[in-house]
């Protein structure tokens, strides 16, 4: 790879712009760099979540989601250019099918909670949700490829279940919700 990044404080973002891989800039408040920033915090969620005490194959899974996210990125960074594939959507929906098939099915609302990994877990996947929405924000504008939105929709769906897996492998169960009408109230 060389020495890509050879100065980081460029001072270029000062006039409120970036500067996109295909050399053109935008100002910082566009829907593309919007976006960008949302998978930029994402998979910073993600290297957060990998710091706690994980199964191996769910820290391999999340190693391949991070490198997945870098290729996603590209795509906003470059206009017109296309890194992610079909095959790495698929590589979620199995992921997603193996987890949830050792899961006892869910009956009722959880709340994010339980093991602190399960709870970042949840954290990751209310920030691939928002992810998602800057990503169908910003094709309003301009042609994105599909796998891009599919993938951001899965990795949400799979963090939701990775966060059920989690609170068992932990010994910790999901915390269900109940309704106010539900709830005893303290006197």
């Amino acid at each position: 790879m060389g020495n890509r990044l050879s100065a980081i404080a460029t001072r270029t973002g000062d006039d409120g712009t970036t500067g996109l891989g295909d050399g053109s800039r935008l100002r910082k408040d566009e829907p593309r760099v919007a976006a960008l920033g949302d998978v930029d915090e994402l998979n910073s969620v993600i290297g957060l979540l990998r710091t706690e005490s994980l199964p191996d194959p769910v820290q391999a899974d999340l190693s391949t989601i991070q490198h997945d996210l870098f290729d996603l990125g590209a795509e906003l960074c470059i206009p017109g250019h296309t890194t992610l594939t079909d095959a790495q959507v698929a590589f979620l929906d199995q992921r997603l099918a193996h987890y949830n098939g050792t899961l006892p099915p869910l009956r009722e609302f959880i709340l994010p909670g339980g093991s602190r990994p399960a709870a970042l877990a949840h954290l990751t996947r209310t920030v691939a949700r928002r992810a998602e929405r800057s990503v169908i924000t910003l094709e309003r504008h301009d042609t994105l490829n599909a796998s891009v939105r599919q993938y951001l929709n899965r990795l949400s769906d799979l963090m939701f279940v990775l966060a059920r897996h989690l609170n068992g492998v932990h010994g910790t169960g999901d915390v269900f919700w109940t309704s106010a009408h539900s709830r005893v109230q303290p006197e």
